[in-house]
Formats: structure tokens, C-alpha cells, sequence
């Protein structure tokens, strides 16, 4: 048997693999960009799948499909949907602008399944009935971004709050040295550290629910340039109305088209939160790993769960492995920022042309930003322990408690009782009864770390 059949398109004849279920416009396109390997990849086939289903019923109910057409298409969508046919979308992510090949792929795909099935279904002529390429992938941007936010980084997300929030509550009486300029402080507790981390990821959940009230805006139905040609008017809400049906998500048809076809700034400013979530990430797992370090020549305030060795030459060696990793995929989200916010500029008059540049960074950052959150959770936050001992030792020694005694001595005979016990590298309860004629109850009151985590004058 011969390894490959003969398809044709309107360019002419094309060989494809024998058992591919694809055509003669994906084979070209696997011809033309031989350039990195990367692929859409689930999130975005799910959605070409659920939107090609959408406009089968669709077209089905405004009378543009025969029922055994729309039947069968319907069929073969939501079996792309659900992953059956993945291994048939092997176009590289950097095609052309528009990943019309992607979209002519999902049809070629589609109508290939429903041809075997007995229908009498063209990928052009009733797949994408209604539709166009411009249209059909900045909506496919749209859902397959809001379905992967919400049901795997807002958990994710929330799951890492609720996992701080734990260990904060847990840790609300345990004071330490805080820092700022990596130099020591003021006492405040772990429990408040903690609450910080936890109110920037609340913050960034916030952030990216509002982001994604514009990406449930959807422009399916603006077809090739945004005036809605060859598409029934009503096509744009009705596909809106399918989805939400198919998906439970309120997506809604965009206000004006051509802003969802020429620009793509809702998956920009989606971008741009996850931007920001990356850093929080960022801020969150270099506190773990400076507080985590040494354990016997850096901080050692809390030893991180021991996951594997940490070195192949130095025995009993363990790195923080999950801040590493989370810090990795922060930066990489940084710079998938960067790169969607170059793609988003390119709308050239009616068409954004850089749309599988911004799915693939935008779904990725989504992706890596999930697990990431889970791990940071589950693998550091919930197991850390805290050296209370080394804690405490800190504590004690640390000279800047001598600005509870301002209000009372002031701040040059505080700044001299400090300067003495770093000099003397003595505790400063001890230096400051020689210094500032208080008693040692009075000193021992005025100087409690955990008293002073709650702000106020002491006197």
C-alpha cells in the first residue's frame, strides 16, 4: 500500500500521509514553516473543536446545513474537542499571521471525520460555513485563554492563597527579623509576612477575573474583515449563545468586530496580568529562598521540604528546587509578555497577524503560571518549618528594637545604644540597661519582638 494518497486544493494536487486525516492546505503549510516544532496545543484545539461544533448547530438552525451534515460535523468537532485527533494538528506555531493553516487544518480535519461517517461535508463549504480564519482564530485566542484561566489558574491560584492564608493563621504569633534592604529591621511575625504573599495573589486573582470580562467578548461572525460577509447576521450573538451553552462560560458577541479582528488588546491586558502575577510568584519564592538559605552560613530561618539531592559532587546538599523552578517560570512569563506585546501591535488595518504567537505565549504562560502555583503550594509553603532557635538568637541580637525606645530615651541615645551592640555584637536589652537607666522590666517590656509586630508607641 502506498504511504501516501493524492488531496487537492484550489492550488492544485498535494500527496498527503496515507492515514492523515487532514488535507492538502495542512500538508502545505507543513511544507512552508519547518521552523520550530511547536504546536498549538490542547487548550487551543479544545476551543477550534467547540467552535467548529457551535457553528454547525448554528448554521443547522438558521438553515445552512442539512441536518446529516450539521450532525455529523457536530460529531467529528467535539471529538477534536476532547482530544481524540490531536497528533492531526502538527502546523508550527510560526505560520502565517492570521493561522488561517491552523484554521484550515481544524476544517480539513473535521470534514475528513465526517466524510467517513457518510455525510457529504466540504472543509470550505460547511465546516467553516459562516466563517472566516480572521474571525475564527482570535475567537479560538478568546476561548481557549478563558476556559484555561478558569478552570486550571484561578483554581490553582486560589488553592495557593488559601494554602499561605493556612500558614500565616498558623504562624501569626511567631516573630522575626524583618529586613528591608536585606538589612534587619523590625520585628513583625511570619503570619504577617505571609499575609502579604497572600494579598498579592488575591490581588492578582482579582486582576485576571476583571481581564477576563473583555476576553469573553468574542468576533466570531465579523468574518474576513469585520463586516460579517457571507455570514448571517445573527450568526456572531448565536455562536456566542452555543459556546456558552457548550461550555457554561458567559461568553457574549463582541460590541464591534473589527476591534476583535484588528487588535488583540483583551489578550494583552490578559498578558499583562499574568505579567504581573509572575512577578508576585517571583517575590514570593526569593523571600523562600533567602529565608531558606544556608542552612548554617546564610539566613536559616526555615528549612523547605527535602525533595532530592542537591548536588552531584557535594553529599547532603538540598537546594530550594520549587522556588527555583517557580522564579524559571515567572521569567518566562515575563517574556511571553514581551513577545505578546510586540504581536499585539501588529493589527494591520483590519487583522492582527501575529494570532499564533499570542495563543501559543498567552495559553503557555497560563499553563506553566497553574502548575507552578500548585507546586509553590504544595511542595514549600504547606511543609515549611521555622528554626525558632535561630530565629530567636536573631531576634535578640538584633539592635534595631532599640526604635521601640525613641518615644522614650530618643533617637540619638537609641542610635548610640545600637551602634554600641553592633559594635559589641552583644543583645541590645543587655547594652541599653547600661545605656539608657531603664529597668530591665521596663527594657523587657518596651523590647518584647512580638509586641512590637503590632505596631503603636510603647511605652
Amino acid at each position: 500500500m502506498s504511504r501516501f494518497r493524492v488531496e487537492h486544493d484550489s492550488m492544485g494536487e498535494l500527496q498527503v500521509p496515507a492515514g492523515a486525516l487532514y488535507g492538502a492546505q495542512t500538508q502545505r503549510a507543513i511544507d512552508n514553516f519547518p521552523i520550530s516544532g511547536l504546536h498549538l496545543g490542547r487548550p487551543f484545539i479544545r476551543a477550534l473543536g467547540l467552535i467548529k461544533a457551535a457553528a454547525a448547530e448554528v448554521n443547522l438552525a438558521q438553515g445552512h446545513l442539512q441536518k446529516s451534515q450539521a450532525a455529523a460535523i457536530r460529531k467529528a468537532a467535539l471529538a477534536v474537542a476532547g482530544g481524540e485527533h490531536d497528533a492531526q494538528f502538527p502546523i508550527d506555531v510560526f505560520q502565517t499571521g492570521s493561522g488561517t493553516s491552523t484554521n484550515m487544518n481544524a476544517n480539513e480535519v473535521i470534514a475528513h471525520l465526517a466524510v467517513a461517517a457518510g455525510a457529504k461535508v466540504h472543509p470550505n463549504d460547511h465546516v467553516n460555513y459562516g466563517q472566516s480564519s480572521n474571525d475564527v482564530i482570535p475567537t479560538a485566542i478568546h476561548v481557549s485563554a478563558t476556559l484555561s484561566a478558569s478552570e486550571q489558574l484561578l483554581p490553582a491560584l486560589r488553592h495557593l492563597k488559601k494554602t499561605i492564608d493556612r500558614r500565616a493563621r498558623e504562624l501569626k504569633n511567631t516573630p522575626k527579623t524583618g529586613r528591608t534592604h536585606l538589612m534587619d529591621a523590625m520585628p513583625i511575625t511570619f503570619g504577617q509576612e505571609l499575609s502579604g504573599w497572600a494579598a498579592q495573589i488575591g490581588s492578582a486573582i482579582e486582576r485576571i477575573e476583571d481581564s477576563l470580562k473583555r476576553m469573553r467578548r468574542l468576533p466570531q461572525g465579523g468574518t474576513a474583515v469585520g463586516t460579517g460577509i457571507n455570514a448571517d447576521p445573527k450568526f456572531g450573538p448565536a455562536m456566542a449563545a452555543q459556546l456558552k451553552k457548550l461550555t457554561g462560560v458567559k461568553f457574549e458577541s463582541a460590541p464591534n468586530y473589527f476591534e476583535g479582528m484588528a487588535a488583540q488588546d483583551a489578550a494583552v491586558e490578559l498578558s499583562g496580568q499574568l505579567k504581573t502575577l509572575a512577578v508576585a510568584l517571583m517575590k514570593i519564592a526569593n523571600d523562600l529562598r533567602w529565608m531558606n538559605s544556608g542552612p548554617l552560613a546564610g539566613l536559616g530561618e526555615i528549612e523547605l521540604p527535602v525533595l532530592q539531592p542537591g548536588s552531584s559532587i557535594m553529599p547532603g546538599k538540598v537546594n530550594p528546587v520549587i522556588p527555583e523552578a517557580t522564579a524559571m517560570v515567572a521569567a518566562q512569563v515575563i517574556g511571553n509578555d514581551a513577545s505578546i506585546t510586540i504581536a499585539g501591535q501588529s493589527g494591520n488595518f483590519q487583522l492582527n497577524v501575529m494570532l499564533p504567537l499570542i495563543a501559543y505565549n498567552l495559553l503557555q504562560s497560563i499553563g506553566i503560571l497553574s502548575n507552578a502555583s500548585v507546586l509553590l503550594a504544595d511542595k514549600a509553603i504547606a511543609g515549611f518549618k521555622v528554626n525558632k532557635a535561630r530565629v530567636n538568637q536573631a531576634l535578640a541580637l538584633n539592635p534595631i528594637l532599640v526604635t521601640a525606645l525613641n518615644p522614650v530615651i530618643g533617637y540619638e541615645q537609641g542610635a548610640a545604644t545600637a551602634k554600641q551592640a553592633y559594635r559589641e555584637k552583644r543583645p541590645i536589652l543587655d547594652v541599653a540597661l547600661q545605656t539608657t537607666g531603664l529597668s530591665k522590666g521596663e527594657l523587657t517590656k518596651l523590647l518584647d519582638p512580638l509586641a512590637l509586630t503590632r505596631g503603636g508607641i510603647h511605652r
